[in-house]
């Protein structure tokens, strides 16, 4: 009987350091770490009430200016130093402490997406009709990176390490490429080494790529006549993007497989009576490498000149945003998987199982939700799938290496009000902190060993090749502040 107690009183301490080391995050670290771990535990509940406050305002990109603000005050209270309006861009900044090298950049976004507005509820509930909506978890990312940037700056300046932590708040990640004009800006030519995340439904610290996109709006001009007493005078610009969107049909067949082109007609007359004299049409063309993408993209600009001189009408386009596709770094991935290992996933309490299986019913899905607490085995995937996104451009310049967290039910894509729910509540809080911890054990390995940067430098030279010369698929034109407007 003695025996038997005192094998359950084993047990019971077992599963309490269990617990503990769980709940903290501490699994095979080292006491310094620890002591960054548990310091951003302590401030789980001010960073969760930061990025509620982001998810609430739900801002489009370039228009972060209350996000961008509270970020920006949230780092520098904490005494980082900080450039604002960089790149030309208003929401966008540059928040630094410590001096010379490895120098450590963590990126950071805040922006949201229109027409997608939800409650924090597990059924499809609008917030405001016609609102916009964190549908992609960025008030999590800004967040989570914000509190990862902060434990770093602690611990630096605990350590005496030397060294240069930067948080790079970028505004426009959906559409709007506000990365790529940063690295157009030189802000990141003298980084060692980059580290993101992006809110998921899983774990993972994945080497991968993305799809190279490049897209534009194509503006039509025509003559406005009566459609029933006088057609022969007008020149309908409708016409013009019909014809283009027709072209663009035919040639899907004559594209590389993995290519991707998508588009929507954004405005396409005023009545049915009226021979329309502008019309707009917006598009998005996608590859795996970017060197595809501008050769696809080149095409649809000759189809929509055919189709202007077919219609007679006049043709005008404006790029709205260009990104590379992703350059993975194995070197810094690896490093960011042994320490996303070592953190462990999302557990979800009582109530949060209730929301998420009532979330999960609302898609069919093999996910269950025991996923949100594990970690996928790392993978490489050197070719681009799925989306874009204009950390391309910043992995070309600098070794760069990302993970996704689970802040969102298992199964859950991107996009939909789902996601919306999920960041709005505790469970997007958790995954949140999963990221800031990893992001911050991964940086203080870098700066533990400063070779790794040289290591990590070397197969971005390999990858990119030797000859590369960065040239975004922007071209020269300025930041697109009003592309939401």
């Amino acid at each position: 009987m003695k025996n038997s107690i005192f094998l359950l009183l084993i047990f019971g301490l077992f599963l309490n350091s269990c617990a503990v080391n769980a709940q903290n995050g501490s699994k095979s670290v080292s006491s310094d770490k620890q002591a960054v771990l548990k310091s951003l535990d302590e401030k789980s509940a001010k960073y969760t009430e930061i990025s509620q406050q982001i998810w609430e305002w739900a801002e489009l990109g370039y228009q972060e200016e209350k996000s961008s603000a509270l970020l920006q005050s949230t780092l520098k209270e904490a005494g980082f130093t900080i450039e604002t309006g960089v790149a030309d861009i208003p929401t966008a900044f540059v928040a630094s402490y410590g001096s010379g090298e490895p120098v450590i950049g963590i990126l950071g976004e805040y922006d949201a997406l229109p027409g997608i507005s939800q409650e924090a509820v597990p059924e499809k509930k609008i917030k405001e009709e016609g609102g916009s909506g964190h549908a992609c978890g960025h008030h999590l990312f800004g967040t989570a990176s914000s509190a990862a940037a902060i434990a770093i700056k602690e611990w630096l300046a605990k350590t005496g390490k030397k060294g240069t932590v930067r948080f790079y708040g970028t505004p426009a990640e959906e559409g709007g490429a506000g990365k790529v004009y940063m690295v157009r800006a030189g802000l990141f030519d003298d980084v060692d080494a980059v580290l993101h995340w992006h809110p998921g439904s899983g774990n993972s610290a994945n080497a991968s790529s993305s799809l190279a996109n490049k897209s534009a709006k194509f503006r039509f001009y025509g003559k406005a006549a009566h459609a029933a007493g006088a057609p022969e005078r007008g020149r309908s610009a409708l016409d013009g993007v019909e014809a283009l969107n027709y072209m663009v049909n035919l040639m899907r067949e004559h594209v590389p497989a993995d290519a991707r082109i998508h588009y929507v007609i954004t405005k396409g007359g005023e009545a049915p009576n009226v021979v329309p004299a502008f019309a707009e049409v917006f598009y998005y063309t996608r590859h795996p490498e970017m060197a595809e993408v501008r050769s696809i993209f080149e095409r649809v600009v000759a189809a929509a000149e055919g189709a202007a001189k077919g219609t007679g009408t006049e043709m005008k386009y404006e790029v709205i945003h260009g990104i590379y596709n992703v350059l993975p770094n194995e070197t810094l991935s690896r490093m960011m998987h042994s320490n996303l290992s070592k953190i462990g996933g999302v557990e979800y309490n009582a109530e949060e199982k209730a929301f998420a299986e009532q979330i999960m019913a609302s898609y069919d899905t093999k996910s269950t939700l025991a996923s949100a607490n594990e970690i996928q085995p790392f993978q490489i995937f050197r070719k681009g799938r799925g989306g874009s996104t204009d950390v391309g451009d910043v992995s070309w310049a600098v070794p760069t290496a990302g993970m996704s967290a689970a802040t969102w039910v298992p199964g859950t894509g991107a996009h939909s009000w789902q996601a919306v729910a999920a960041g709005g509540m505790s469970i997007g809080k958790k995954g949140m902190m999963v990221a800031a911890k990893t992001i911050a054990l991964t940086a203080i390995d870098i700066y533990n060993d400063p070779s790794v940067t040289a290591k990590a430098k070397n197969e971005l030279n390999k990858s990119r090749g030797a000859d590369f010369v960065y040239k975004s698929l922007l071209g020269d034109r300025k930041p697109p502040l009003d592309y939401r407007k």
